[in-house]
């Protein structure tokens, strides 16, 4: 029997969906008679995952999309697994990461009308208003399907606004009785269903940019997300080197701009401070940004000539959003950038104006490197920096850095020294607990490659430790986990003294953040998934716990975690 399940199951992988990142519920029979009728049959379908948490599935699709390119589905039941796909939701619509979801609805028939009308007492209490709200703010499309006769054409149309720009996750809402029903195949042309192509600068902007970098004496670019395509990081490095463009990355969540390169000028993140580059440049241009500057704290100075182009240049799900742009542009960031490059070739420019600021930038990243350096030193303790360093150290041209750090971003940033694109990323979100499941995502998607996981001590509980390394070792996706333990929520602490730093919570030892004495990290993932595990308390321990680590990962198979005790907070 060909049923719309079936068909549903036909248009993932006609989609090049891979994985089915699945937990399953009383809505999905036809879903699980149709898997079972493919594997008797020898069809092909996209590989199920079970996972025991809806947050932990999200977040594995959104790491393997974000290192394949690939969207991937998750498979949730009715409203109650929709709620707890949880912040892994806002994690996807902000990083704009491509994924289907496809949620479970109660049958609408009780009384056996059609094949899955309802039978269990639990489909009376899942019934809800509108399931699909729960989730509308956060999609790139939502819908039902009602019928299977056309559920590959409402497949496809999803995953059509799911890939392209800005491109997000797409939600899908099924009843029972859809899935059972029996339909006749229908062919689907690929070709009528692909993503919207890049978008381009007009001629009249174009010619605008161009003059104002020519004519600009400190030009800078600011990124934040760029490199998640890794053309534009080519199209960038040349420009930069052909102009003398400066780079600054601002709470970057993709490898942007070579670190080693002399034009980088760094991370900036929460540091309440002017940025020298961002201050003193007279044009600046905003390239995939969502935060290219904190006002109150730094900005371009007032007579800055500021130009933006973006995929979502008016951040359409952000209720406040501005910034002093001279001229906005909804396009491409490669795209527009190969424009401008080739443009330059005909275009008459000042190699000295060039050369000194060369000069400049030389020495600034040579005094910049230095600094990070020293901060690396071996000590009495464990450093997040000297942490970092060693991490560094092991890593070789197939390591991918899944981090989220949060309070040791910047240090993390810094110290990784990440030079390929591709190489490190995050989550683009604000909702703690995607490293773990992100990395078994990565490792999924490259199998061959190093993965490893920078987590702080709160993001790693919120990442449901549990489900994530019994995962891991189900699956055979090993990776290497270090928790940057400083026994507590360092971020809100931050928070609190940059708005009252000498206020009453600025005297206080304990205001509701600390994490002492904190769980068995380590322990947690031995527990759930049979983890090389270690606690790292003393500096000489460090490296050797590494390598340790590392050879689990690399040689046994096997996830590793290693819980790194850092000064408290």
């Amino acid at each position: 029997m060909y049923t719309a399940s079936t068909a549903l199951l036909e248009a993932m992988d006609e989609a090049g969906i891979s994985f089915i990142f699945a937990n399953f519920g009383s809505d999905h029979p036809g879903l699980v008679e149709a898997l079972a009728a493919a594997k008797l049959a020898g069809r092909r379908v996209p590989m199920v995952v079970t996972c025991p948490n809806e947050m932990v599935a999200l977040s594995i699709a959104h790491g393997h999309a974000q290192a394949s390119g690939q969207p991937q589905a998750v498979l949730v039941h009715v409203e109650c697994g929709t709620q707890a796909l949880a912040g892994a939701v806002h994690n996807a619509a902000k990083g704009r990461v491509p994924v289907l979801i496809v949620a479970g609805a109660s049958p609408f028939t009780q009384d056996g009308e059609l094949r899955g009308s309802r039978n269990e007492f639990i489909q009376w209490i899942q019934d809800v208003h509108d399931q699909r709200g729960l989730v509308r703010g956060y999609m790139r499309y939502d819908n039902e399907l009602r019928s299977g006769r056309n559920i590959k054409q409402m497949v496809h149309r999803a995953l059509q606004f799911a890939t392209s720009e800005p491109r997000g996750p797409v939600y899908l809402m099924v009843a029972r009785e859809v899935l059972e029903e029996e339909v006749a195949p229908v062919a689907i042309n690929l070709d009528h269903w692909r993503p919207i192509a890049p978008a381009a600068l007009a001629p009249e902007g174009l010619d605008d940019v161009v003059h104002a970098l020519l004519g600009a004496h400190r030009p800078l670019v600011v990124t934040s997300y760029l490199g998640r395509n890794h053309a534009a990081v080519a199209e960038l490095l040349a420009l930069a080197h052909r102009l003398g463009v400066a780079v600054l990355d601002s709470v970057p969540n993709h490898m942007n701009f070579p670190a080693d390169d002399v034009l980088y000028q760094g991370c900036q993140w929460n540091e309440p401070v002017q940025n020298i580059a961002l201050g003193e440049a007279d044009v600046v241009l905003v390239l995939d940004s969502d935060v290219p500057w904190i006002s109150a704290v730094s900005k371009p100075r007032a007579d800055a000539a500021v130009f933006h182009i973006d995929t979502d240049p008016l951040k359409q799900q952000m209720p406040m959003w501005y910034i002093p742009a001279r001229r906005s542009f909804r396009a491409d960031a490669a795209t527009a950038l190969a424009q401008i490059n080739a443009r330059l070739d005909t275009a008459t420019i000042d190699r000295g104006a060039v050369e000194a600021r060369m000069a400049l930038y030389r020495a600034r990243h040579a005094d910049r490197m230095a600094v990070l350096r020293a901060r690396e030193a071996k000590g009495e303790v464990i450093t997040p920096e000297y942490l970092t360093a060693c991490v560094r150290a092991r890593c070789d041209d197939t390591t991918i850095v899944v981090n989220e750090s949060i309070s040791n971003y910047t240090v993390t940033v810094d110290h990784m020294m990440s030079t390929r694109p591709g190489s490190i990323m995050g989550s683009g979100g604000g909702s703690l607990g995607w490293n773990g499941g992100a990395a078994i995502g990565v490792k999924l998607a490259h199998p061959e490659r190093t993965v490893i996981a920078l987590s702080g001590d709160g993001s790693y509980m919120f990442s449901v430790p549990s489900t994530v390394h019994w995962m891991a070792r189900h699956y055979h996706a090993p990776f290497l986990q270090v928790v940057y333990n400083n026994r507590g929520w360092k971020s809100p602490k931050l928070s609190a003294l940059a708005v009252h730093p000498h206020g009453f919570a600025s005297r206080a030892n304990e205001i509701g953040v600390t994490f002492d004495p904190p769980p068995d990290y380590a322990g947690i993932a031995t527990a759930a998934g049979g983890a090389f595990a270690a606690t790292v308390t003393e500096v000489n321990d460090l490296e050797p716990a590494l390598d340790a680590a590392l050879r689990a990962v690399r040689e046994e198979g096997r996830a590793a975690v290693l819980d790194v005790w850092l000064p408290h907070l």
